[in-house]
């Protein structure tokens, strides 16, 4: 499960972020609000966690922004003072929960475990489609027409990022981010192998999908005639 979690106490981030690593999350850390909402719109995150007391964008204006942009990732709200008003306002803004600072991680485990399992109870089989292939992420299965195949993690992972992204480009660094977090040592290279990797398995399917490449730019998933 991949959690986003937007908190500008950065000792306080870390911390969390070590103890949901060690509990088997993937965990992307930021920092203030415009760069949380940038991350939050690429839509492939399980749940987010969110401080609404941030620099630049408060968490309630992102929250309202996510909602507006059609993103449904289940959100926790956290905030410092617990004030009714706060978990009103929070709750009728899109909030799924909320949890006042400070707080034991044994809680917030708990409470993304509740999440995860609402999550899946309300998804729609989690099919995403794109021209002729469907890719189950939670299975990692791709299929194009009757045919059928078993991506890797990281494959399924930037197919799901480039179908979410509908034909826009989506750079080299952005997929490093998505893929491998924020403190990453990955470079371009693994990025151009998953992509290779990728475009043979799309080939092996008979797929009229392939991954274009921009140069300069990055990548975008394109139809074959075009589209």
């Amino acid at each position: 499960m991949r959690i986003l979690m937007i908190e500008d106490e950065k000792y306080m981030a870390e911390a969390v972020a070590q103890v949901l690593k060690k509990n088997n999350y993937t965990v992307d850390l930021a920092y203030n609000g415009e760069d949380g909402l940038d991350c939050g719109l690429s839509d492939i995150y399980d749940i987010i966690i969110l401080d609404i007391m941030l620099p630049k964008m408060d968490g309630i204006s992102i929250l309202k922004e996510l909602r507006k942009n059609g993103i449904e990732t289940p959100v926790i709200l956290l905030t410092a003072r617990g004030e009714i008003e706060d978990r009103v306002r929070g709750l009728d803004s899109g909030a799924d929960d909320y949890m006042s600072k400070p707080f034991h991680t044994d809680e917030l485990l708990a409470r993304l475990r509740a999440l995860g399992r609402r999550k899946s109870e309300l998804i729609n089989d989690g099919i995403l489609k794109y021209g002729d292939i469907e890719l189950n992420p939670y299975t990692l299965q791709l299929q194009c027409g009757d045919k059928e195949t078993v991506l890797t993690l990281k494959e399924s992972q930037l197919l799901e990022l480039l179908i979410k992204r509908k034909g826009m480009i989506v750079s080299k660094e952005n997929i490093i981010e998505k893929l491998w977090g924020y403190d990453t040592d990955a470079e371009d290279n693994r990025v151009e192998i998953h992509v290779s990797l990728l475009r043979k398995k799309l080939a092996q399917l008979d797929s009229g999908i392939y991954i274009h490449t921009i140069r300069g730019a990055g990548y975008a998933l394109k139809t074959k005639d075009g589209k």
